[in-house]
């Protein structure tokens, strides 16, 4: 798959939830994470990220919303529960995309909404722990964009292997004209 993906948290104040979504985005091969205005640090994310993330993936620690420096084309997609966002089932996952989840107590400030781009939430009941909503997020990006054999029509059914992926021509973006 092309593109990349990181994955971080506003406000957050428990260190065991942000070394859980650590160790899960480095799991999943994220490219980057970050916190954002976060009450804890990193010494204390290491209790549960037993991958040693904060090692193995560039990190982040923003004191805001607006200081937030990301990749040129990334886009931001909040993971919210409102009226209004994205189920997620139904997203389109950008390509370059950068995750961010509010607070275990809280929701994403109004400064961190106006610097998304999407606004996702996950099909559920009530809120759910912020590392296995990072999870879940990062799982659908997974399986909306990666290639994967077709899933059985029957349960525990024979699965058919992936045909072997088939290069096309050259596809050319940017003619010029002589």
């Amino acid at each position: 798959m092309s593109g990349y993906f990181g994955i971080g948290v506003e406000g957050v104040s428990k260190p065991a939830n942000v070394g859980a979504l650590l160790r899960t985005a480095h799991a999943f091969g994220a490219a980057f994470a970050f916190t954002v205005d976060a009450q804890t640090d990193a010494v204390g994310f290491r209790a549960a990220d037993t991958s040693d993330a904060v090692k193995n993936l560039p990190f982040y620690g923003w004191p805001s919303p607006e200081a937030m420096e990301l990749p040129r084309g990334c886009q931001v997609v909040g993971i919210e529960l409102m009226d209004d966002a994205i189920d997620l089932p139904s997203f389109r996952h950008p390509r370059r995309a950068a995750y961010v989840l509010g607070s275990e107590r809280g929701a994403l400030s109004p400064a961190m909404l106006a610097r998304c781009d999407f606004v996702c939430s996950i099909p559920t009941r009530f809120s759910i722990n912020l590392s296995l909503a990072g999870a879940l997020v990062m799982y659908d990006r997974l399986i909306s964009l990666e290639r994967f054999a077709a899933r059985p029509l029957m349960p525990g059914g024979p699965v058919k292997p992936l045909p072997p992926h088939v290069h096309g021509n050259p596809v050319l973006r940017n003619r010029r004209k002589s």
